[in-house]
């Protein structure tokens, strides 16, 4: 029965849910802890070791919080670690990424106007180069960069201005600034698991065994720990690009997105100097406007396949099976009649600049490749097309809906 994509997509939306709880849990987390390290002020009455102490009210109550730069002279009874939030984020995030681009590579992940390949090998290529982007740059961090922390940053960047277009230049927009997001988030788990958990292990053994521990696990530690705190806002906005074709469908978009690092970098270096001195500086907030003002400019510039390339095309093995399928010729003129004015190439409904999510019906390939999207948004559900704009007969939907099963059943 077909409506085991119910099921599936229901899933999707739980993982989805897990991972932006959890990516809450861990970002507010890591802000906290980098705000709280730049407020701490040195006092006479601090316990030999600490490093300095921050007061703060919350909730109706007051909070002393003493920071030591090594570790304490012993151990404490009770030790809070900090670091399922960054592994759990991780661990659905990769999840959801599987869901939605491997097994629905097909139609996410993969574009045929880009690059022939097949399913595995976009598969490969996806899960391949988060672990190698990994290795890259923790070689890097362990190199004597490591002793020029700006060429460090500097090269980051370089790096991730490489992915981003050689993403775009296999992956479909949507997958390509979804797989910077995740490439970049691998980092900075990778940094809490291999990098700053052991150096904090190797402290509390240091303690327990009554060693006095050496302080550069801690500076190891802090610089990884910065690199996520400036990599935390980018990633936000690529997990929410994919709802906004401006920012993965459009000609430069691998520009859009590495000039984005650049505003997590401006915003955070604000908040930062904030917390360390109690004033901001304000022209990080001008240079974040003009590098926003040049991402809305870049992307108003149009590109991709024109109609009548995709006409011209051959199908792929997977729009083939769909537009070949019984119901197929009266789902395909039920679907062009009621959504191809907002879904096209260049979109005839006032007020719409580009196909919402990019998501665009109008050949016979377009819809064959679309029909999963079509018969949960359009078929079973009545999400599309919005009922302010188009009414659709309710015998439309029943035409999408035997369709759509006529080619699950006889799988």
């Amino acid at each position: 029965m077909y409506d085991l994509a119910i099921i599936w997509d229901w899933i999707a939306f739980s993982v989805r849910w897990l991972h932006v709880i959890t990516a809450m849990a861990w970002i507010g987390a890591s802000f906290y802890f980098i705000a709280l390290d730049l407020m701490l002020k040195p006092a006479e009455s601090l316990p030999k070791g600490a490093y300095g102490e921050e007061w703060e009210v919350h909730g109706g109550g007051f909070y002393h919080t003493v920071k030591y730069l090594v570790a304490p002279a012993e151990m404490p009874e009770h030790l809070t670690w900090h670091k399922w939030q960054s592994y759990t984020t991780w661990l659905s995030g990769a999840a959801l990424l599987m869901i939605v681009y491997w097994v629905g590579g097909e139609l996410f992940l993969l574009d045929p106007t880009k690059a022939d390949l097949s399913l595995w090998q976009g598969v490969l290529i996806s899960g391949g180069s988060l672990t190698v982007g990994w290795l890259i740059y923790d070689a890097l961090c362990k190199s004597k960069l490591s002793e020029q922390p700006t060429l460090l940053m500097l090269l980051l960047f370089a790096m991730l201005v490489f992915m981003s277009w050689g993403y775009n230049e296999i992956f479909t927009g949507r997958a390509a600034l979804l797989h910077l997001g995740a490439f970049t988030a691998t980092i900075m788990t990778a940094n809490v698991f291999f990098q700053i958990m052991p150096n904090q292990r190797i402290v509390v053994a240091d303690l327990k065994a009554g060693r006095t521990p050496d302080a550069k696990y801690g500076k190891i530690a802090k610089v990884r720990s910065t690199h996520n705190n400036y990599l935390t806002l980018p990633v936000v906005f690529l997990m929410l690009s994919n709802h906004y074709p401006l920012s993965f469908a459009t000609e430069y978009s691998w520009i859009i997105a590495s000039l984005i690092f650049l505003t997590g970098v401006t915003i955070r270096h604000y908040f930062n100097t904030m917390h360390k001195t109690g004033k901001g500086p304000h022209w990080t907030w001008f240079v974040t406007v003009v590098l926003m003002v040049i991402i809305a400019w870049l992307s108003s510039v149009r590109g991709g396949e024109t109609y009548e390339e995709a006409e011209a095309r051959a199908m792929t093995p997977f729009e083939e099976k769909y537009a070949s399928a019984e119901g197929f010729e009266d789902a395909y003129y039920a679907v062009v009649g009621s959504c191809s004015m907002c879904h096209a190439r260049e979109p005839s409904w006032d007020g719409i600049r580009w196909a919402p999510k990019d998501i665009v019906l109008e050949t016979e390939a377009d819809v064959a490749r679309h029909a999963d999207q079509i018969y949960l948004q359009a078929g079973l559900s009545h999400a599309m097309p919005p009922p302010n704009a188009v009414e659709m007969d309710i015998e439309d939907r029943d035409l999408i809906v035997a369709w759509v099963r006529e080619v699950r059943n006889s799988d």
